[in-house]
This record gives C-alpha cells, structure tokens and sequence, in this order.
C-alpha cells in the first residue's frame, strides 16, 4: 500500500488527475494526442510558430497540391501471362483414382492412416495450388478425407 492506497488504486487516482489536465476546446474535443508529451509546433510559409493538436496537427504537414494536378504515370504494359498447365495428379478426380494415390491398406492403423492424410494434403491442398487449379484439389482432398475417414471408421468394427 502506498499512502493508504493500493498500487492499483493510486494508478488509477493518477490516471484521473493526466485526464483532467487536458485541454478541451469549446466543442468538447481533447488537443492532447495520447503518448505524447507535447503537441505540435507549426510554421506554415516561414510564418509565426503555431501551436495545433488534434487532426489540425496531421493536416498541417500534408502538400497543398491538389490531387487533380497530379498525372498518371504509364505502366508499362504487362506480357500476357502463358496458361499453367494442371499437374498430373489434379486431373485425377475419381474415387478410385485418388484411394490408388492414398494407397490405403487394410492393414493400416489410425496413425498410418494420419500420415497418409497429412502427405496427400502436401501436394493436393487447395491453398497450395494455383487458383485455376483449387476446384480440382477441393474435390481431390474432399475424396481422400472421406475415404480416409471411412477406413478409420472400419478400424473400430475389427
């Protein structure tokens, strides 16, 4: 305790005292920009210093050219971009084309089964492929979850 005061209330005392140091101007709003120890000072044209807080502070430093005197500059022109071609394995999108890449064994335990998932995902998640090709890999992973979920499903009626 700190003069009859808990460390938390004392903060909260000071804390009470910073906010009733601050300036309000007539329309209620605060000039002090919280973190700062002091606002900014302003010489607009090599003229008299003035002292601004608030928005007045930020829009003080900003170029008075008008943005409509401002010109485009020219891009140049970007070569067209040749077509990827879908790899191999994403055009093979029947059941029984994806459980021959899984290669799921009856033999296989839950945690085979886990690494099986994680090493299709590798190379045929959505995320890691080209978005032309997302749609192919959606389906691809959809099938091997399903397939891969069945074979964990059987593993608990042997």
């Amino acid at each position: 305790m700190l003069l009859g005061q808990s460390i938390f209330q004392s903060v909260l005392t000071r804390l009470d005292d910073e906010r009733a140091d601050d300036i309000v101007d007539d329309a209620g709003e605060s000039f002090r920009i919280q973190g700062l120890g002091s606002g900014f000072v302003v010489s607009p044209d090599n003229g008299p210093m003035v002292t601004v807080g608030g928005a007045d502070a930020y829009l003080a430093f900003l170029a008075e050219e008008p943005m409509a005197d401002l010109q485009p500059t020219a891009m140049p022109q970007d070569e067209p971009r040749p077509v990827p071609v879908a790899p191999p394995h994403l055009l093979r999108l029947s059941p029984q084309e994806i459980a021959e890449d899984l290669g799921i064994a009856a033999s296989d335990t839950e945690a085979e089964l886990g690494e099986k998932r994680r090493h299709f995902a590798k190379s045929n998640h959505p995320d890691g492929v080209p978005p032309e090709f997302r749609e192919s890999a959606n389906i691809r992973m959809q099938t091997a979850n399903l397939l891969i979920d069945t074979a964990i499903r059987q593993l608990s009626w042997r």
